[in-house]
């Protein structure tokens, strides 16, 4: 499927571009892609090193194990390829928490670990599985608690109500990820999304489970040295939840304190008060209790991290010429007008519908890129004022969808995927829901 689309795109944008005159915008926009991958994948690196050391003391610790098991029928539900005992169980579980609390920084990482524990499992090097087709259109479509970003710049703007779209972008987003779901389900059933296989079925299922035996030998600790955590380690790991629920309901309920709130605490419900709280505490108690906890097991944590963290360079590497791939054909379409071409295409279409227009440059550069999306959201709340329906729609719109096509190119580029089956159309279909969800519930209640 990437194929296609990204000779499209490389085609179109060239044709685009030779007919408008704006070759040298394509040009600039394939130069400009490039060396935005790479900034990206950089900065990623230090991220991800932290992260992997963190995923790796929980690994040693148990602790991952043990989150899979308590949601076990749930996962297995979503992912019946996956063993339920397995480490990828766990990583996808902390990707999509840290995804819902609008943790990104953490949540990419984790993503890329899943995908890598869900590569050991792969029969098919290259071609990308069930699992990881399911995994990426449910990254596509994460329901989101607070989508910080978009309240950030209606704040910023002025608006009197920023956080008036945490209850769309919750129902816009649990639309899309229904729809995700559903999707990505159906469409592996079809023939032309069917894996080539070329390995004996037997083999496959043998070398899977030789892989998975392989992966629990790494990152499980015998049983004895990890079942039983000594009196001071209890004592600790109890005083540190005491501590950190101590912190959350001073920030989440700050008057039983005797505290006095700012003018925006004031304007916000005691839900949106204890989910910022709550996104604010997640990374620092996750990076000291699983410290800790792997320490009360007698595991040197130090050692560990840093066996962890030494993946993450391994691992931008390998995402750098997938990544740099898919953004120059972005640029390069972007460069030659192609979404202003597509906007005046579907205008007419929209127009009987109440699509409002502002809307569709925004809904169009959603799933291709991050930055270009802010932007674009930017202008709009600009133009037509933070209190207006349509910004508010917009905001709604860009905290309830993802970049679909960044997504894909680092997730499956991090393990060498190149054919990524119905992924795409299920994280579109998501992303399209989510727009029209975003409208839709926004006229209803805004």
């Amino acid at each position: 499927m990437l194929n296609y689309i990204w000779l499209a795109l490389v085609l179109c944008a060239v044709a685009i571009g030779g007919w408008t005159n704006h070759l040298k915008e394509v040009t600039d926009g394939a130069l400009d892609g490039a060396k935005t991958a790479v900034t990206i994948a950089l900065g990623l690196i230090g991220i991800m090193a932290l992260w992997l050391g963190v995923m790796r003391l929980a690994e040693r610790a148990g602790l991952i194990q043990k989150i899979a098991r308590a949601l076990r029928p749930i996962m297995t539900r979503l992912f019946p390829d996956v063993p339920a005992e397995h480490p990828a169980m766990g990583a996808m579980l902390m990707n999509m928490a840290a995804n819902m609390l609008g943790l990104g920084n953490a949540a990419t990482p984790l993503g890329l670990r899943a995908m890598h524990d869900l590569e050991s499992l792969n029969p098919h090097p290259g071609v990308a599985t069930n699992a990881m087709c399911t995994f990426l259109a449910i990254n596509t479509a994460s329901v989101q608690l607070i989508p910080t970003t978009a309240i950030a710049i209606l704040a910023a703007s002025g608006s009197k109500r920023p956080t008036a779209i945490v209850g769309t972008a919750l129902m816009a987003t649990l639309c899309a990820a229904t729809v995700a779901v559903v999707s990505v389900k159906l469409l592996q059933r079809l023939r032309v999304f069917r894996p080539n296989e070329s390995l004996d079925e037997k083999e496959a299922a043998k070398d899977v489970g030789q892989k998975f035996a392989d992966v629990s030998d790494q990152v499980n600790l015998p049983a004895t040295d990890r079942s039983v955590i000594p009196w001071w380690g209890r004592l600790s790991l109890a005083a540190l939840i005491i501590f950190f629920s101590f912190l959350f309901i001073r920030m989440g309920f700050p008057r039983l304190f005797g505290l006095e709130m700012s003018a925006e605490q004031s304007s916000q419900s005691a839900f949106v008060r204890s989910v910022n709280a709550l996104s604010l505490l997640a990374i620092p108690f996750l990076l000291s209790f699983f410290p800790l906890y792997a320490a009360s097991l007698g595991i040197k944590v130090y050692d560990e991290f840093v066996e962890g963290a030494k993946e993450g360079f391994n691992v931008i590497l390998r995402i750098i010429p997938f990544l740099v791939t898919m953004l120059v054909a972005i640029g390069m379409f972007k460069g030659a007008g192609g979404i202003d071409l597509l906007q005046r295409a579907l205008n007419p279409l929209l127009q009987p519908l109440h699509f409002p227009p502002d809307l569709l440059p925004l809904a169009l550069m959603r799933p291709l890129s991050g930055s270009g999306t802010l932007a674009l959201l930017t202008d709009i709340i600009h133009r037509l004022g933070p209190e207006s329906i349509v910004s508010l729609t917009a905001a709604t719109i860009y905290g309830s969808t993802e970049t679909t096509f960044y997504v894909a190119a680092v997730y499956f580029g991090s393990v060498g995927v190149r054919q990524t089956r119905h992924a795409i159309p299920a994280g579109l279909l998501a992303d399209l829901t989510g727009v029209i969800a975003s409208v839709v519930i926004c006229r209803a209640v805004l």
